[in-house]
């Protein structure tokens, strides 16, 4: 139960931490708006997730 906290409280830091980078950083930033690069931005923090928590499985099995 330990270990499914602190994975818990990581993915919380890791997503807080893209969320200031994304607030802060994001309009320095030109990205032109097109459609590829909405999928992009929307997909990628999905397939990150699901790659660490393949990762974890995995390593768990």
């Amino acid at each position: 139960m330990e270990n499914q906290l602190g994975f818990v409280l990581k993915l919380l830091l890791l997503s807080a931490v893209l969320s200031l980078l994304i607030q802060r950083v994001g309009p320095i930033l030109s990205i032109s708006a097109t459609a590829t690069n909405a999928l992009i931005i929307v997909l990628l923090p999905n397939a990150i997730l699901a790659i660490a928590l393949l990762w974890r499985f995995q390593k768990q099995n």
